[in-house]
């Protein structure tokens, strides 16, 4: 993982002397100094800027650093915004107006001229906020006093999602083979995906999978099988399995690294010279924050690394899902999620057992190990990237996951389960008119508002179910972000 940071950027101007400039200067890096000990990543003062040539030089300095994942913008005092508007209209990070400032009370007995000219951040950042409107930018805008814990928070939450932003413009993804035949959901517009999000996604074959696979030394396998050990229950006496696993996840690994993929994606029906479909290789790649995704599900397997990323120490409780079936009993509605082998241990509530089961399905010449596990309880989401043909949706399900009600001890895979938002049918029911997959990134750190910030940042359609959300109110949202997405792209 590259380390980030973000830019903290102030706008004043000459008008106020020198003295006001020190002063704005002093406290802006003694405020980045002390928020950044409370935030996930560093707060950078980098200028008091007070010209167009200032804030075009910033912005262009950021744009070309690969560890700014952001910039955060304040003005103190007064900013004229005409001096800001070829900096913004140049910007291609992330970019958020703090709103704020640096005393929390009006001092009843201090308060003079003096005062109001160098405290006029009330002023200062209407006047930055509306050339950020006047010219449509995506942006977050945080008010608040700057030492609040609650302020802090919304600054770290929007820092992750814009760090989830550098992820997908760097995103490579390997594809092992193409997706499962006929499947129209795993299909979707290579071309526009790079465009709008910067993933690039190619095909590499199974044969050259499997000649890494064959060059992988005993030694390395021993070492892996070690690690697998420590982390995880082996409840299988098939030691052979558990190897053949190491020796798969090891060559996929080296492949993707060599590559400098960040995700990958295979198929039960492309498993040329392979006796097991990965499996455990698969799981504890996730756990070591890569994404995958199943029957070639290449967008999948490129959003559960981005939100791993934008997860907790950057590799969060995120996982490729799958809804698999319902319990439709009245007042115990739930979904039932899981995968063939592939859920990431991150969303597991105990320590996970290594199993081998038979699989029915694909190409196995042999039982694949894998991790079984119950999923924790509490709130998560569920989120879906589609291609519905000259645009990306993002769906977005808020879900609360529960402790599973039954024990279902001939289920050989990892499970979770989950009350759907608003309720379990509602619920279906918007997420199959919104049009979202049967593949889904599970995730118990990252939120909706995040997501939200998220598809903005990467100007794509974003569609959230949550506790208020109805079939009526959802088809009429549908209708008309379909008539204003079509005439954005007039």
């Amino acid at each position: 993982m590259r380390k980030y940071e973000f830019w903290f950027v102030v706008g004043s101007q000459f008008l106020y002397g020198p003295e006001v400039l020190q002063t704005v200067e002093a406290r802006a890096k003694e405020m980045a100094a002390e928020m950044s000990g409370a935030l996930p990543y560093p707060l950078v003062y980098k200028v008091t800027a007070k010209t167009n040539k200032e804030i075009a030089d910033v912005v262009k300095e950021a744009n070309h650093d690969d560890a700014c994942a952001g910039i955060i913008t304040w003005c103190h005092t007064f900013s004229p915004s005409k001096m800001w508007i070829n900096g913004l209209a140049a910007l291609q990070k992330p970019y958020c107006h703090f709103a704020t400032q640096y005393n929390k009370e009006i001092p009843n007995d201090e308060i003079d001229m003096d005062f109001m000219n160098l405290n006029q951040a009330a002023h200062g950042d209407r006047e930055h906020g509306f050339i950020a409107a006047r010219l449509r930018m995506p942006r977050k805008v945080i008010a608040g006093y700057w030492k609040d814990e609650k302020v802090r928070e919304r600054i770290g939450s929007w820092m992750k999602t814009a760090v989830g932003v550098a992820v997908s413009r760097s995103m490579k993804v390997m594809r092992f083979g193409d997706n499962m035949r006929e499947v129209a959901v795993t299909e979707g517009d290579k071309v526009e995906v790079q465009t709008k999000l910067g993933w690039q996604v190619n095909t590499w074959a199974v044969g050259d999978l499997v000649k890494e696979m064959n060059a992988v030394t005993e030694d390395e396998i021993d070492a892996l099988v070690a690690e697998y050990q420590a982390s995880y229950d082996v409840a299988t006496d098939n030691a052979a399995a558990i190897r053949y696993q190491a020796r798969e996840e090891i060559a996929i690994k080296k492949m993707m690294d060599a590559e400098g993929c960040r995700a990958f994606a295979n198929t039960f029906q492309d498993l040329y010279g392979m006796e097991q479909l990965p499996g455990l290789a698969s799981q504890h790649l996730m756990a070591q924050g890569y994404g995958y995704g199943g029957e070639g599900d290449w967008k999948v397997s490129a959003m559960t690394a981005i939100m791993k990323a934008m997860g907790e120490g950057g590799n969060g409780a995120s996982g490729f899902m799958e809804d698999y079936t319902y319990h439709l009993v009245e007042g115990q509605e739930y979904s039932l999620g899981a995968h063939m082998l592939e859920v990431c241990p991150s969303l597991a509530a105990g320590k996970p057992r290594i199993e081998t089961h038979h699989l029915g399905i694909g190409m196995n010449e042999k039982d694949p190990a894998r991790l079984v596990f119950e999923g924790k309880a509490g709130p998560a989401i569920v989120v879906s990237l589609i291609d519905m043909g000259g645009r990306l949706r993002l769906v977005c399900q808020d879900i609360e996951a529960v402790k599973p009600i039954m024990p279902m001890p001939n289920l050989p895979v990892a499970r979770v389960m989950w009350r759907a938002m608003p309720d379990l049918l509602t619920g279906v029911e918007c997420w199959i008119t919104a049009g979202g997959a049967h593949h889904t990134v599970l995730s118990y750190d990252v939120t909706a508002g995040q997501m939200k910030d998220w598809a903005n940042m990467m100007g794509i359609e974003f569609v959230h179910i949550s506790k208020d959300t109805t079939v009526e109110g959802l088809e009429k949202e549908l209708f008309w972000n379909d008539i204003a997405w079509k005439l954005k792209a007039i």
